[in-house]
């Protein structure tokens, strides 16, 4: 079925000219999508899927497919007439240098740092005041930067040897490249087909890393739900790597990780289900003869070793504590009923770290903030004094630094890096980002309003000072709401750009994240996942209510599972927003288990073959079923990549085509596929670049700008 859009442009058409005196009016056929008939019967209901056939990203069509909408899609994009000057100003502002805090390994301190425009983080070392020398330059790897780090570096206990992996166009899989430290030099053969995994040293003779089987079909669509920790021997053949967990058909895990603890003495194992709940294991690495002894039996807790003295182990918990506690037991007998309670929970969740031989609790208090330092009797030092409202993060090291690092950002400052005296609690600025940027020019504050059920829900709203509240400012409307993740406040290049020119960016922490703990996160999962659709309408009309904007100038935001949010909420409200960005979106609510590592989401989701009442609540707003012909929608720019093997692009291909099908009225619904990427890990910066200056010139133009709003920026670019 082919579709036409009319749009008015000031640009240079799709057809040859050489000027724009006067607005022409183009039309844009969309690429004809064939539907093929393909029905599913779930628990007796009839359920088509006309577009299954792009499902198969090996296929020529569906290569074909994605070729076509893409020379429609930026065939539209091209006419934009300020997208270039958007490129060029986000290209100015990230032109800045970069450079993490050091950490120590052996006789080097190692950092991570970009030059301003370089596809890839650099991996320097230093040696006492020497001068640094590159370790390790990822942008190397391939000549488009699409080869990226999939892990840090992780040394053995000697630091005479490191490993870390690589990934390939943005694929989860992972290859494992081992060199020895001192030379630069691969010293083995590279680990393949390696998904999911940390890299964890016993000793100096091996790691523990884990994997699936490589699956059957496409492996970057097939399913692979049974999760394998293995052992790998130096100068052995990956094909003799030991398995040491997982694989049995009875007991299936969808992910295992396994890590050693820092003194070595023990592994430490854990099993899972699904993306939250966890089983815990533990061996004595110190007695060859040990026994695996169970911790934990069972996924219904979120539960973490993370640290130990000899045989007292501290761990994270949220068994009975929704908002975390530590706990301590001793390993010899470590089961739960034996447990005794160290930072006990509080109202606000906790996050630990370690490091010069403290603990450092973080708490979220709102979405921001607040650090308290414990010693290993569980007693209170301090409150660390941070540098104003926002998020704190890092404070973790070996026992032996005596000065640790952590960084501070919120919505208008940069990210700085700080270094830390835990003896005295002093902290000194160690690295101040040079860009291009005044944050005392703009505004962060956070608001309260009032969901659907009543439900209190909080927002963080920014943008430049002075701003006049008239309901015309162009606003993003970022969410996400699941998997226990919290969004707290981050500063980002790409909203300063968005924001310079008069925009608004506004983030809610929707329920289903883990600002408040578990009963938040439930609160918005599988049966009760319409609460975070709520949350996020509810946002919107506050924005609107409170004149910050209006529906013309809305635009919603939001990636993956937030991509989910933002398919859901256009079908539900089509009326309330102008322009949708849905990106790398769970899409399709009834099969999404059936790909990749999809089965791992079902305690967020629920699936529809596990009830008939799970079916039916999925049914009803999954986005791909409840795209209505004769329905105006919003103005929508779907946006994936092809080798996202996580949430994989047929969710997307799927959506756009329904939209494209069903659209009725002028909104363009476009899909923006880019190439040799992935879920959006290791993204080059020219790739990102040119997303973002994509993303806002779509949503400037859709709101009916037909110039930048603030055009004195362009001064900027001058020579």
């Amino acid at each position: 079925m082919k579709s036409l859009l009319k749009i008015s442009c000031l640009a240079v058409l799709f057809f040859s000219c050489e000027k724009e005196p006067e607005k022409k009016e183009i039309v844009v056929t969309y690429p004809e999508t064939q539907q093929k008939e393909v029905i599913d019967t779930i628990f007796g209901t009839e359920v088509k899927d006309p577009y299954r056939w792009l499902e198969d990203d090996r296929s020529k069509e569906t290569e074909a497919w994605v070729k076509d909408q893409n020379k429609t899609t930026f065939g539209y994009l091209d006419n934009i007439p300020f997208r270039d000057a958007l490129k060029k100003r986000y290209t100015q502002l990230v032109n800045y240098e970069k450079i993490t805090a050091p950490r120590k390994h052996g006789e080097y301190d190692y950092f991570y740092k970009n030059d301003g425009l370089q596809n890839q983080y650099v991996i320097y070392r230093q040696k006492g005041d020497d001068e640094p020398e590159v370790f390790l330059d990822p942008n190397k790897f391939s000549e488009d930067g699409t080869i990226s780090m999939g892990s840090g570096l992780n040394f053995s206990k000697d630091k005479k040897i490191v490993a870390y992996s690589i990934s390939e166009g943005g694929s989860d899989w992972r290859k494992v490249i081992i060199r020895d430290v001192l030379s630069k030099e691969i010293i083995e053969d590279t680990l393949v087909d390696i998904k999911f995994s940390g890299i964890s040293w016993k000793e100096n003779d091996g790691f523990y890393y884990s994997s699936y089987d490589k699956p059957k079909g496409s492996e970057l669509s097939a399913k692979t739900d049974q999760h394998k920790l293995y052992y790998h021997k130096l100068g052995t053949s990956q094909k003799d790597d030991e398995l040491v967990y997982g694989g049995t058909p009875a007991e299936k895990h969808r992910y295992i990780g396994g890590g050693v603890t820092e003194d070595g003495r023990y592994l430490i194992i854990y099993p899972r289900t699904s993306t939250s709940g966890t089983k815990m294991l533990l061996k004595d690495l110190s007695n060859p003869d040990s026994e695996l002894i169970t911790v934990l039996d069972h996924t219904d807790t979120d539960s973490y070793i993370i640290e130990n003295v000899g045989s007292k182990l501290y761990i994270s918990t949220n068994m009975n504590a929704p908002n975390q506690k530590i706990i301590t037991v001793d390993a010899s007998n470590p089961a739960p009923e034996n447990w005794v309670d160290f930072i006990p929970e509080t109202e606000n969740v906790l996050s630990i770290s370690t490091g010069s031989g403290y603990f450092f609790a973080t708490y979220m208090v709102d979405a921001v903030s607040k650090v308290l330092q414990y010693d290993y009797d569980g007693k209170l030092v301090r409150e660390v004094k941070l540098p104003g409202v926002g998020s704190a993060g890092g404070f973790s090291g070996e026992k032996e630094d005596e000065i640790l690092y952590y960084s501070f950002s919120n919505y208008k400052t940069p990210g700085t890096t700080y270094t830390y005296n835990p003896k005295d609690g002093t902290s000194k600025v160690y690295r101040k980002p040079g860009i291009d940027f005044d944050p005392d020019e703009y505004e962060s504050n956070q608001v309260f309003y009032t969901s659907k059920d009543g439900t209190k829900v909080p927002m963080i709203i920014t943008h430049k000072k002075g701003l006049k509240m008239d309901g015309k400012n162009p606003t993003i409307l970022y969410g996400y709401g699941g998997f226990n993740i919290s969004l707290r406040p981050s500063f980002s290049v790409a909203n300063v750009v968005w924001m310079e020119q008069g925009g608004i960016y506004a983030v809610p922490n929707l329920r289903g994240g883990g600002e408040y703990g578990k009963k938040w996160h439930d609160a918005g999962t599988k049966m009760q996942k319409q609460n975070v659709f709520d949350d996020f309408i509810a946002a919107a009309e506050y924005l609107i209510e409170k004149n910050y904007t209006s529906s013309d100038f809305l635009a919603i935001r939001g990636g993956s599972n937030g991509g989910l949010l933002v398919g859901a909420t256009m079908t539900q409200r089509p009326d309330l927003i102008k322009v949708a960005l849905p990106a790398v979106g769970v899409l399709d609510m009834l099969r999404y288990h059936t790909f990749t590592a999809g089965a791992g989401w079902a305690y967020d989701y629920g699936t529809a073959d596990e009830s008939k009442e799970m079916f039916e609540y999925l049914k009803g707003y999954s986005p791909v079923h409840n795209v209505k012909a004769g329905v105006e929608y919003p103005a929508t720019m779907v946006t994936t990549g092809d080798h996202d093997d996580r949430v994989v692009p047929a969710h997307s291909f799927k959506f756009a085509a329904e939209l494209q099908a069903k659209q009725s009225g002028s909104n363009p619904t476009l899909i923006r596929i880019e190439t040799d990427a992935g879920h959006g890990a290791g993204t080059p910066i020219t790739k990102t670049i040119e997303q973002m200056a994509d993303m806002y010139g779509f949503t400037l133009y859709n709101m009916g700008f037909k110039e930048l709003p603030n055009k004195a920026i362009l001064e900027k670019f001058k020579d």
